[in-house]
């Protein structure tokens, strides 16, 4: 469903950044055959950094290093504890049944709020997911729950192992101030990370120019993501964000196979 809809808005090329987990990659490269779109093995991590959590991409990775899965298990593991948690604040009389449901919505796999909010609306909770983040899931709401995640000089050293490229993922949602921001990308780089985020779903006005003047002052790779969850999600359509300013260099380009000019990469 993913690929198809990913070929029918124009994508050639696209990332599939499953949170901590690359468990959907194999079936994704089957249907991306299938479908005509190159598919780039990708994943998002989640981690700290001055006790603020983080996510970082990582692209163009080998999925087969044995080393770089464990690492990815026990990021799994952290999830199950997370998501467990998140259904006890939510329905404490009875937070097993909500486990399932948002698991259900999951196909399967470790739920995050996104399924907890689609479990919240088929309950009858709240009437859209929209109020499920507004009520129950967003920043600073009950079912905003921070995991024992590991740091984010770790995260970026298993990437580069596995001989991928780091990213910064959607970096002005931090809220951090640009300061703050310059800080962590700094140790960021000094761990091995290349590339940031300039373009991202749902950024305010003003936050493309400093970003790509960051990305110009400090030499990173330039990459941009539609933070795509599902059809009808308070994110990015596949294939609907903006062009990247001219200066830059794209993270693709420094692919193991880089892509052509062209290419229209969804991440």
């Amino acid at each position: 469903m993913l690929l198809a809809r990913a070929a029918e808005k124009g994508v050639s090329h696209l990332a599939l950044t499953d949170h901590d987990t690359i468990d959907g990659l194999e079936e994704a490269r089957f249907s991306a055959s299938r479908h005509g779109v190159g598919l780039i093995a990708g994943v998002e991590l989640s981690c700290v950094w001055g006790r603020q959590t983080i996510h970082i991409v990582g692209l163009d990775f080998d999925p087969q290093d044995q080393t770089f899965r464990e690492r990815l298990a026990g990021q799994k593991d952290n999830r199950w504890q997370r998501a467990r948690k998140i259904a006890d604040r939510l329905q404490r009389n009875d937070p097993e049944a909500l486990l399932a449901l948002a698991t259900e919505k999951a196909g399967g796999d470790v739920p995050g709020r996104p399924h907890f909010a689609k479990a919240l609306v088929e309950l009858g909770k709240v009437s859209d997911i929209n109020q499920a983040f507004n009520r129950h899931l967003g920043a600073g709401k009950p079912g905003d729950v921070k995991a024992f995640w590991p740091e984010l000089k770790d995260v970026v050293r298993w990437i580069v192992e596995a001989g991928g490229i780091a990213v910064v993922a959607h970096p002005r949602k931090y809220k951090m101030t640009a300061t703050r921001l310059r800080a962590m990308v700094a140790d960021f780089q000094a761990a091995g990370g290349q590339a940031i985020e300039v373009l991202t779903s749902g950024q305010q006005a003003g936050d493309l120019g400093f970003l790509t003047d960051l990305c110009r002052r400090e030499g990173l790779l330039a990459s941009q993501g539609s933070d795509f969850h599902f059809p009808g999600a308070p994110w990015c359509e596949l294939g609907r964000i903006e062009k990247m300013p001219e200066g830059l260099t794209p993270v693709w380009h420094h692919f193991r196979e880089p892509l052509e000019s062209g290419a229209t990469l969804s991440v």
